[in-house]
């Protein structure tokens, strides 16, 4: 194992169903994630890839099946070992870009990055004192994307991670990616595009 990178775990779904307002959603869907893989998740509007992504942080409960994170010590709960980043940015708008990350890094723990230098990292060092409700759709993403750098996760799951992005912030994000799949991380990401990844499977959800 190199100096930084994760202790190796997979991910076990087993056979999941969802129900929203009384309607099947899905049923009998299994996959496994394992350190260093990436899986884009696809599928029509409704197919239900935001109730699977809500499911595996421990935010909805599936109506079937199981979850199991295999490897993980004495935290075996993917919500421990996990990084979520909706399609809603979840920021705080009256307060500063930077006291949002200080915030997530306080609660989410493990600490890595200062929120000055995830925030430099995704070239918005300059809006570190902006309140986040002075930014534009765009800097918010980045804003929320950079939670995944503040805290030490091996587990990133994204809803349509490239949503706003302009095409060079999609090109640091598709490297941020890289990079920790090379740390032994392991990520999955809904997306109706390319997320710029070599090797991601494909797990489609509905026909």
């Amino acid at each position: 194992m190199t100096p930084g990178s994760f202790s190796p775990t997979r991910l076990l779904a087993e056979n999941l169903a969802c129900r929203r307002g009384g309607r099947l959603i899905f049923e009998r869907l299994s996959f496994s994630l394992a350190s260093g893989e990436a899986i884009a998740l696809t599928g029509r509007n409704g197919a239900g890839k935001s109730s699977l992504i809500a499911m595996l942080c421990g935010r909805l409960r599936p109506d079937g099946g199981s979850i199991l994170l295999e490897g993980a010590g004495d935290e075996p709960a993917l919500a421990e070992n996990s990084h979520l980043v909706g399609h809603r940015d979840g920021l705080k708008t009256a307060l500063t870009a930077g006291e949002n990350l200080a915030f997530a890094q306080a609660v989410l723990g493990d600490a890595a990055l200062a929120p000055a230098e995830a925030l430099a990292v995704v070239g918005l060092a300059h809006a570190a004192e902006l309140p986040v409700g002075y930014l534009s759709a765009g800097q918010r993403r980045r804003v929320a994307l950079a939670r995944l750098l503040v805290s030490r996760r091996p587990y990133w799951l994204l809803d349509e991670p490239m949503s706003a992005l302009d095409t060079a912030s999609q090109a640091m994000l598709a490297g941020l990616m890289r990079d920790h799949l090379a740390q032994g991380g392991a990520i999955l990401a809904a997306t109706h595009g390319p997320l710029g990844l070599d090797g991601a499977r494909e797990l489609r959800i509905g026909p």
